[in-house]
């Protein structure tokens, strides 16, 4: 059907004026619609703010959302932020119970070919990657171990790390970094770790790569340079805040966690 010239003018000016009645009718309908007190707080974060610009409103409305799904609310009465409790796990043994032939089909699954000796690892990093250094973690002097992991296990390294760092901000505990206590081990690392330490198996996961532990009894505060000291935490506070990061992950299926009480770490392989 094809409309003539006057039949389309007819119809548009027909629209006009039922445009024109409804804005009479309902004059609201013209107004520039506002932000929430919600997007306006978040587009305050994004901009770059330090403290997001938060109305009355938009505050009881957060309190009203963490009721209604039982959780923290985001601020108290007064405005101010809540600082999130520290829950750590209801039993370090259950909630960590991976064993070594859990954590080694794994290891066989994402691993490298374990190595005789430390000469042979040095010309097999293809597969490998250094966890040396980090801002997130502390790699203390290695005896029985190479500081060297399959990509795969880096990545979990750091993320437990950052992880970490943000659970003690948004605790209000002061930054520690974890202290990685064990990384790879060649077949002669674990021979030589055997003869002292008899809880040692000679089918480590260490020897592929995929395996790494984290002292849960000691840390390394972070002091800004040249600035103050900070004040002491206790290491069973950094611990329960530890366990809550790896659980986490753990739940995630990112990795096997074993707790291991004579050595003091979470044995960790990544899945």
């Amino acid at each position: 059907m094809v409309l003539t010239k006057n039949q389309f003018l007819k119809g548009f000016s027909i629209c006009v004026v039922v445009l024109a009645l409804t804005r009479c009718i309902f004059p609201s309908i013209a107004e520039p619609k506002q932000d929430s007190p919600l997007t306006a707080a978040a587009d305050s974060v994004q901009a770059g703010e330090t403290t997001p610009i938060v109305s009355d409103e938009a505050k009881d409305r957060l309190q009203l959302v963490g009721k209604k799904n039982h959780t923290t609310s985001f601020f108290k009465k007064d405005g101010s932020l809540v600082k999130n409790k520290i829950y750590s796990v209801a039993n370090f043994s259950i909630a960590f119970p991976d064993l070594n032939d859990v954590q080694l089909a794994s290891a066989n699954k994402y691993g490298v070919r374990p190595v005789a000796d430390r000469d042979e690892a040095e010309h097999r990093k293809a597969g490998l990657v250094y966890v040396g250094a980090s801002p997130y973690y502390y790699v203390e002097p290695l005896k029985q171990s190479i500081p060297y992991l399959v990509p795969r296990a880096a990545v979990l390294l750091h993320d437990i790390g950052t992880n970490f760092f943000d659970s003690l901000q948004v605790k209000g505990i002061p930054l520690h970094k974890m202290i990685v206590t064990s990384v790879m081990r060649s077949k002669q690392d674990i021979a030589s770790l055997r003869t002292r330490n008899g809880n040692a198996t000679e089918n480590s996961c260490h020897q592929y790569g995929t395996t790494f532990d984290i002292s849960y009894n000691r840390y390394i505060t972070v002091n800004a340079p040249n600035g103050p000291a900070r004040r002491a935490v206790r290491n069973d506070t950094l611990k329960w805040v530890l366990s809550e990061v790896i659980n986490d992950l753990r739940k995630n299926e990112r990795c096997y966690v074993k707790y291991e009480v004579k050595q003091g770490c979470f044995h960790i392989t990544v899945r």
